[in-house]
């Protein structure tokens, strides 16, 4: 039997292909946001004015959306790396998208306050003010688990199930409070043209199609196991004795 020549397998190369779709599509989704706020909302500014109202939109987009996703995807991207550089990476992204998202709600209780509206009336706000509240429950929960010493391992490995579950969960109430949020700010805005296919309108339905396709391309690679970070062997051994003490089996019993 001749030899073959080397590849990449072929999952490998599935999951850089959808890593470069999530980028393209995350890119895409920022860049739309930020010239629907430019071309018919005015821009942007920290003036109290209209203009403040739209530092809201794009910043929830880069931090609770964009960066989140990337965030969660780190540990597919960097599967073959040492854990604690990924669990850097992986909290450092979830701070930044934090910081970033803590800005736009700033920005609209601050607009609200000066123009005299009034605040939390709303599902996209309920939605969106719980999402932040969990997402930075979540950050703080998995800096004490997986980054800072003490926690053992045992205590870890119970938990993490419930953070990668919330995890997940927390970025699709995160898109899907985006797209609550077009809507709210369309018929707001547009409500009288809105129906007549007014360009804006198209732009943001466009907008909200982008943000639906990088919140399912994420979804699927986080849910593919074999794209899941390998072991660390002293994990593997870890688990077994963790297993054997807890079930009274042998090390080499079946899972």
């Amino acid at each position: 039997m001749e030899d073959s020549p080397a590849r990449a397998p072929s999952g490998a190369v599935g999951l850089t292909y959808l890593v470069a779709a999530s980028q393209i599509l995350g890119l895409a989704v920022v860049t739309m946001t930020g010239a629907w706020m430019g071309q018919y909302r005015g821009g942007i500014a920290w003036d109290s004015s209209k203009l403040q109202l739209n530092v809201h939109p794009l910043c929830m987009v880069i931090g609770m959306v964009f960066l989140q996703g990337d965030a969660l995807l780190v540990y597919r991207v960097f599967r073959n790396e040492s854990k604690r550089s990924t669990k850097i990476l992986h909290g450092l992204l979830h701070a930044l998208a934090l910081v970033i998202a803590l800005v736009g709600l700033i920005a609209i209780f601050q607009y609200h306050k000066k123009q005299g509206f009034p605040d939390m009336y709303s599902l996209h706000s309920w939605c969106g003010f719980l999402a932040f509240g969990f997402y930075f429950i979540q950050w703080l929960l998995g800096l004490c688990f997986f980054l800072f010493p003490g926690a053992s391992f045992s205590l870890r490995s119970r938990y993490k199930p419930q953070h990668v579950f919330f995890g997940a969960c927390l970025f699709l109430v995160s898109v899907a409070t985006a797209l609550l949020g077009i809507l709210e700010m369309l018929l707001f805005k547009i409500r009288d043209t809105y129906s007549a296919f007014a360009p804006e309108g198209i732009l943001a339905n466009l907008l909200g199609l982008l943000l639906v396709m990088f919140g399912a391309v994420v979804g699927y690679v986080l849910t593919r196991d074999e794209w899941r970070q390998p072991p660390l062997a002293e994990e593997l051994a870890l688990s077994t004795d963790f297993k054997t003490l807890t079930e009274e089996g042998s090390p080499t019993s079946s899972r």
